[in-house]
């Protein structure tokens, strides 16, 4: 039996997802969830961004991820339809395949006194890693510890990410000796951390990170898939490393005991991803997206192809 509590509708961290796909040279609308915002929804699929134009062109042009917490007199061009939908600040994930830029994902978020979250864009700077800019809706004293908190190459889920060049999925962030900030993510109800690497043109270090809450989630599932040939061999595809469900709890896989999960190209939504280059948004068919209502897929680029795939359902 399904658990009741995953079939409610809780209010999400992040409200809506997008992505913008380059189109000559300029950015056009390539995809997203919003929820019942149709009015917002309306006004994205007929906008477009140039080169450093609104979150995504300035993404785009700054060759780097970009936290927008106002858009009351910023560069934001949605401003007056995303304030009628209540939205409040947005994170602009570029995709970038060595200097080409592939896509922007954009994540747009609210704000309450009981949104819980963050998403954080740290940057390399001087041998640590320090805080660029994030979001954290109502949870301000985790946001004055991470503002005031840098990390070494190694340590904590920016460090660890940084290390490895790859993914990492935390758990249990409030009880966590991993986790740096371990005693406010407790105070603040954060439990799990998903961390992934944001490859530039330039080779500057940036690591983004999404720390959900129980009350108002990033997401109820996480997964991290391999797609790097030392893993997945000369006949490609992509194998599930690591992942997390409220319903299915880990999602790793023993390899001692049964074979691990992997998609192919054209397989499914996580080949979808490996067929394209693309990020990939999927909403309102539960049977598509492991019973949930919507999923993000996002890859990391290494070395010239897809290294790692990263998704989240809400």
């Amino acid at each position: 039996m399904m658990d009741v509590a995953i079939e409610e509708k809780t209010r999400t961290f992040i409200q809506v997802s997008e992505i913008w796909v380059p189109d000559g040279d300029t950015l056009i609308h390539g995809g997203g969830s919003y929820g019942d915002l149709g009015a917002f929804e309306a006004a994205s699929v007929r906008e477009s961004f140039a080169l450093g134009e609104g979150l995504p062109g300035k993404a785009w042009a700054e060759g780097s991820p970009v936290v927008l917490k106002e858009f009351d007199g910023s560069y934001f061009k949605r401003t007056e339809v995303a304030t009628e939908a209540g939205l409040t600040a947005a994170v602009a994930i570029p995709v970038f395949d060595g200097k080409t830029l592939m896509a922007v994902l954009v994540v747009l978020c609210g704000d309450d006194d009981e949104h819980v979250g963050a998403i954080e864009v740290w940057e390399e700077t001087d041998k640590l890693l320090m805080l660029k800019d994030g979001y954290y809706g109502a949870a301000k004293h985790f946001e004055w510890v991470s503002r005031h908190t840098h990390f070494p190459i190694g340590q904590g889920l920016p460090g660890g990410v940084w290390s490895s060049d790859t993914p990492m999925l935390f758990r249990d962030l409030g009880a966590g000796y991993r986790f740096i900030r371990a005693d406010s993510a407790g105070k603040a109800g954060l439990t799990t951390g998903l961390g992934l690497p944001v490859p530039v043109p330039d080779g500057a270090t940036f690591v983004l990170t999404l720390l959900s809450a129980r009350g108002t989630p990033i997401a109820r599932r996480f997964e991290i898939w391999d797609a790097r040939r030392q893993k997945v061999g000369k006949a490609g595809g992509a194998v599930l490393v690591d992942g997390v469900c409220e319903r299915n709890g880990p999602l790793w896989t023993d390899e001692n005991i049964s074979a691990p999960r992997t998609a192919a190209r054209n397989q499914g939504n996580i080949g979808k991803v490996l067929a394209t280059g693309l990020p990939v948004i999927v909403s309102g068919t539960p049977k598509f997206t492991e019973g949930y209502d919507t999923m993000v897929a996002l890859p990391i680029y290494g070395d010239g192809d897809i290294a790692h795939i990263v998704a989240w359902y809400v």
